[in-house]
């Protein structure tokens, strides 16, 4: 039976693409529309779920929160974390769940302050090695308009739900690999390897030492790492974090990685850092 729900407590939006119909080149950086954003949602913006009999169903809901009707194509894409850059679609993977998913419909009008709803089903063949199959089901829609110039301008939208299917005994397999601080982000950064057959949403609470002197502690907001790969954990992404200011010099990292339902595993943590002189 597929959860439907989203177990985990973030989502990582996938904002907004722009493009110039005259040129038809789309633009490699998302762009943020606060009127478009607005207007076009996603709902569970994350699904876990075990296959049963080799199948998961499950639907999504698409929002158009705005006061004026839209058009929305659905479609699939897989995607990775990136270790710094984060969320990223690929031309191809291994573990791309695309080619075992049904859904329906694949284009829908959405009138204004509407909801619908998307059914997808995962069908996975008893022939498919157990593990983790993933992708990213976007909702997208296209808005025309003309710019200071008087070119015709789209900008597209699009907000996507990531679906995870897994197949047989899967689970993540975590170790803490180092810590970097980021002296122009002032970030502090900690290396985590998920080296298992599961993604998994990592938090963190940390407290960082330098002899025995607590120079800051805090709870970072939970961060995706897909499986068989790595990703570098910002620990003072909180709203209320404040940037750091840290010194040249040796410091003490430590706490623990927090995943799961209420968080309920655990895994301690215990690494150097060295901030070099400049």
């Amino acid at each position: 039976m597929l959860d439907s729900t989203p177990k985990l407590n973030s989502f990582y939006k996938i904002a907004v693409k722009a493009f110039q119909i005259g040129s038809g080149a789309l633009s490699a950086a998302f762009l943020l529309s606060s009127t478009a954003l607005a207007q076009l949602g996603a709902s569970p913006l994350i699904i876990e779920a075990e296959t049963n009999r080799g199948q998961a169903q499950t639907m999504i809901n698409v929002i158009n929160s705005g006061d004026t009707p839209l058009r929305a194509r659905i479609y699939t894409e897989p995607f990775t974390y990136d270790r710094d850059k984060g969320f990223q679609t690929l031309p191809s993977d291994p573990n791309d769940l695309s080619p075992y998913l049904q859904f329906s419909p694949r284009e829908l009008t959405i009138p204004p302050g509407v909801t619908r709803r998307v059914r997808l089903r995962a069908i996975l063949a008893p022939s498919l090695p157990d593990g983790e199959y993933r992708t990213a089901v976007f909702a997208e829609t296209l808005k025309e308009s003309v710019n200071g110039s008087g070119k015709n301008v789209g900008v597209i939208t699009r907000v996507a739900t990531t679906v995870y299917i897994r197949k047989g005994d899967v689970s993540p397999n975590l170790t803490v690999d180092s810590a970097e601080f980021n002296a122009n982000q002032k970030t502090l950064q900690l290396l985590v390897k998920n080296i298992g057959d599961a993604s998994v949403r990592l938090g963190a609470n940390w407290q960082l030492k330098q002899g025995e002197k607590i120079i800051q502690t805090g709870e970072s907001v939970p961060t995706a790492i897909v499986a068989q790969s790595d990703r570098n954990l910002i620990l003072n992404n909180h709203p209320e974090s404040e940037p750091l200011a840290l010194l040249p010099g040796n410091y003490q990292l430590t706490g623990e990685l927090t995943w799961g339902e209420d968080n309920r595993n655990q895994l301690p943590f215990s690494v150097n850092l060295n901030i070099p002189e400049q």
